[in-house]
């Protein structure tokens, strides 16, 4: 945003001029402006006001925040997320709404050379006056808006107000007049847009607003982030962001690099304070003369004999503070810190591939993609976040992708990554649509992009950012787009095809170059960055939905193996305790109305799409609960197949990230936590199949691959063994062998058939049993079975289970297949989830539950796959 360069003669000149500046009157303060905030549908919305007279008058508003959810506060609407209620929030986002508050201007304020009202979000069209008069509009929920007050603000009481336009009506007009409307993501549901006629691809907001295949249609307006007041005087600092020119060894170069807005010319000097992970702080200054207006420098900081940040798994994540200081006639005047880590990524891009090297090391990344964490992100609390990236390196993830149809997390989500050492992959927020054409609506992304570029780059996590999410490879693949190219003709489709490539390939790579230099730019996931097609096995990222969207067998993921697979995913109920919350009790089934609502995949048919594959492999389910036990174990085997396969195919394939992480509302849906931040049984199978070192077991045409997958930087000694057992736990055959499985390795170790492996036991009533052991103790295990579940004859179980306090053990008399700890309507988490048990063997698990351990005694149940 703030790109000018001065040059010596300029400085020179500024420091010159600034000999007789006066001094500055203090230091910069910030005043937040959060509180005290008032709503109302906005007067001129005449219609809206009558249908609705209880919000025409000014009600209490939570800033950060919107409007929907002041409205639930106030008893206005019920809760969307609940029962079939989605339906009664729609005319919030139809409707033009008002904000305002008051607060004081004190003398020693108004003495200071600025007074800039700040806003961190402002979503979307927003009209900003102070007593009554116009100070500036918004166009963009995803940028900062500033502008100075001053001359508005009086002595005593002032008044803001902000006018909001329903994004909706503001932009309806000129989409119904279009011939050929740009295809959009998904259609409203509630008829407040005519189908393929969406305003969404106009408007830079969160796209998920309008509504996805996982979650509710709430078009939010509103105050999101927050506000304040900034006081300054001669010179601010605008931004501080980090850049490492090198690191090595032996030492670490960065430049701190600052963007200051000067008001007069005035000599300054500059100083920075670095803060290493031991406590120690180095100290570098520099004396430069200011410009009016905007003004870059450079203080370059050399660090020897560095600590380098590593993901997780491979090492430690020290941290180093950096903290500049503006300092004018000898007093300090303005600060900014930003915390960073020092580590090196490379794209790697030979023959097609992609994957990414952090340090040196290629890295094959394990993870999922990250979608919002809410409808309302304005409620969503730093310890919501780090629950669920806690969770996500708990289960041996090391990658999270931030899908592009949402918004850009805030500077809490980072620190954690940091912490942890879960790697970033950032998305820039376009989820699918196709973009404008037009100078207008590029530059205001350009001023986005660098904004946001500018907040996050010092964060060590991120390691890769990429333009879009399926905007170009729907563009080149899918059939709508096809069918819009074809309407619009040769000439038109060159021209919105010619501007989507400036803003991907252009606006958007120059914003990371300039601003983050060290981390890799893709243009969108999938992509090929231009080279060759997008979203194929051979090159680049994919996104790979012939299983569950296009309803093929699971097994079709080992069909092949790909660059990269940055999405893929298989939906499947909540718990039960998720789906009493928003369905109750009574009454549920598969196709009950209120089960459709939150089951956003083909417009509440997705829960069919369960059924249909629950028909290939499992059993008919019992009931409701038993269909819900069926639909995770069924999710769990899905995904785990895919990323064995995925580590398998390792260094041909060097990713693996399924679809979903987690939920925006409760839901049917792809993820493995649920909104209230619950596992699934998929989250608990990550743990095992995202392991350092892992067996994987494949089954294909009558034969079994075994292989063996590890993530470690050096050798790793261990020994893997195949058992052959009948259902009643006789051992049938065995081998094994000793193995030294190479640095960041995969390999196979035994090709079989089933007249070897099985001999003549029948299919129904025998399995084989995959296990690796590192230094005699068990990592990784696979049951190989030659029927689908529904065929198997599984015996009775025969399990127990024993409390010693919170803690639960589980014992299995015979086989017993995915054991689900299952406490029904009751909130409880276990430990670990979905295992299997051999004959004899025991699983000891904490339980996390607030619920009266007498409840949780009465709630057990044990469920397996062994029919009833």
């Amino acid at each position: 945003m703030r790109s000018h360069r001065v040059s010596a003669l300029a400085l020179g000149i500024a420091l010159s001029w600034a000999i007789t500046a006066p001094a500055l009157a203090g230091e910069r303060q910030t005043t937040p402006l959060d509180s005290g905030w008032s709503f109302r549908i906005d007067p001129t919305d005449v219609e809206a006001a009558r249908a609705h007279p209880r919000a025409a008058r000014w009600l209490p508003a939570q800033t950060p925040g919107s409007v929907q959810q002041d409205l639930i506060a106030a008893g206005l609407v019920t809760d969307p997320f609940v029962g079939l209620n989605e339906a009664d929030i729609q005319w919030a986002g139809l409707t033009d709404w008002e904000y305002r508050r008051t607060f004081e201007v004190t003398p020693e304020m108004m003495a200071r050379g600025h007074l800039d009202l700040v806003f961190d979000g402002l979503d979307t069209f927003a009209t900003v006056r102070v007593n009554g008069t116009v100070l500036l509009s918004a166009d963009n929920a995803h940028r900062r808006w500033r502008a100075d007050a001053k001359p508005l603000l009086k002595r005593g009481a002032n008044t803001i107000t902000v006018t909001f336009a329903s994004p909706i009506d503001t932009l309806q007009p000129m989409v119904l007049a279009e011939a050929h409307p740009l295809p959009g993501e998904y259609d409203s549901a509630f008829g407040d847009e005519p189908k393929g006629r969406q305003t969404s691809p106009y408007i830079r907001k969160p796209k998920y607003h309008y509504g996805w295949d996982w979650g509710p249609r709430i078009v939010n307006i509103g105050l999101w982030r927050p506000v304040s007041l900034d006081a300054w005087d001669d010179a601010r600092i605008d931004t501080l962001t980090i850049d490492q020119e090198a690191v090595t060894d032996a030492e670490a170069r960065i430049n701190a690099r600052l963007d200051i807005t000067a008001d007069t010319p005035t000599s300054v000097l500059v100083r920075v304070d670095l803060t290493g992970p031991d406590g120690r702080t180095q100290t570098q200054t520099r004396p430069a003369g200011l410009a009016p207006g905007a003004n870059r420098l450079s203080v370059p900081v050399t660090i020897p004999a560095p600590r380098r940040w590593q993901p997780i798994g491979y090492g430690d994540q020290p941290l180093y503070t950096v903290t500049a200081t503006l300092v004018e006639d000898g007093r300090d005047s303005d600060v900014a810190s930003k915390r960073t880590g020092l580590r090196t990524v490379e794209l790697m891009r030979e023959d097609g591939g992609f994957g990414l090297k952090i340090n040196g090391v290629p890295i094959f990344m394990k993870g999922a993609n990250l979608i919002p964490f809410d409808n309302f992100p304005a409620r969503v609390s730093s310890e919501d976040q780090a629950h669920v990236l806690r969770m996500a390196a708990d289960a041996n993830m090391n990658m999270i992708r931030v899908w592009g149809g949402g918004y850009y997390p805030d500077e809490a989500f980072y620190e954690v990554a940091d912490e942890l050492g879960l790697m970033v992959w950032q998305d820039f927020m376009f989820g699918g649509a196709v973009t404008p054409p037009g100078a207008d609506f590029r530059d205001n992304v350009a001023v986005e992009a660098t904004e946001q570029v500018e907040r996050l780059q010092a964060h060590p996590s991120l390691v890769i950012w990429a333009g879009n999410n399926e905007v170009l490879s729907g563009w080149e693949n899918w059939s709508d787009r096809k069918a819009f190219k074809q309407a619009v003709g040769p000439d038109e489709q060159e021209r919105i095809g010619t501007h989507m490539a400036v803003l991907f390939d252009r606006v958007l790579r120059e914003a990371v170059t300039r601003g983050d230099a060290d981390v890799p730019y893709w243009p969108g996931s999938p992509s090929t960055d231009y080279e060759t097609p997008t979203d194929t096995d051979r090159d680049g990222d994919r996104h790979f939905w012939d299983v569950w969207s296009g309803s093929k067998p699971i097994e079709r993921y080992t069909d092949s193996c790909p660059r990269f697979m940055s999405e893929y995913g298989f939906q499947a109920m909540p718990g039960l305790a998720t789906i009493a919350a928003f369905a109750g009790t009574t009454d549920l089934t598969a196709d009950s109305p209120v089960m459709k609502a939150h089951q956003k995949f083909l417009a509440g048919e997705g829960n069919a799409r369960i059924l249909f594959y629950l028909a290939q492999h499992h059993r008919t389910p019992r009931d409701f609960a038993d269909l819900v036990y069926l639909s995770q174990v069924m999710q769990a085997d899905a995904i785990r197949t895919a990323a064995l396969h995925h580590r398998a195919c390792r260094p041909v394939t060097m990713g693996s990230l399924y679809w979903q992480l987690n939920d925006t509302w409760p839901a049917i849906s792809w993820s493995s936590i649920d909104w209230y931040g619950r596992p699934k049984l998929l989250h608990h199978a990550a743990r095992r199949f995202f392991a350092p070192q892992a067996i994987v077991a494949e089954r294909r045409a009558g034969q079994t691959r075994i292989a063996l997958v590890s993530d470690a930087t050096t050798p790793v000694a261990g020994r893997w063994t195949l058992r052959t057992l009948s259902m009643d736990g006789q051992l049938l055959a065995e081998r094994s062998g000793a193995v030294t499985l190479d640095p960041l390795s995969a390999v196979d170790v035994v090709n079989i058939d089933d007249a070897e492996l099985f001999g003549a036991a029948p299919a129904s009533s025998s399995y084989a049993v995959a296990e690796l052991s590192l230094d005699g103790r068990r990592v990784s295990r696979a049951v190989i079975e030659r029927a689908e579940p529904k065929d198997m004859a599984y015996p009775d179980p025969g399990l127990s289970n024993r409390w010693d306090g919170d803690r639960l053990t589980v014992t299995a008399a015979n086989l017993a297949r995915a054991v689900m700890i299952d406490f029904g309507v009751v909130a409880a988490t276990p430990s670990d989830n979905g295992f299997d048990l051999l004959p004899g063997e025991s699983v000891t698990v904490t339980v996390d539950s607030a619920a009266d351990p007498q409840a949780l005694r009465q709630a057990l149940t044990l469920r397996t796959l062994a029919q009833p």
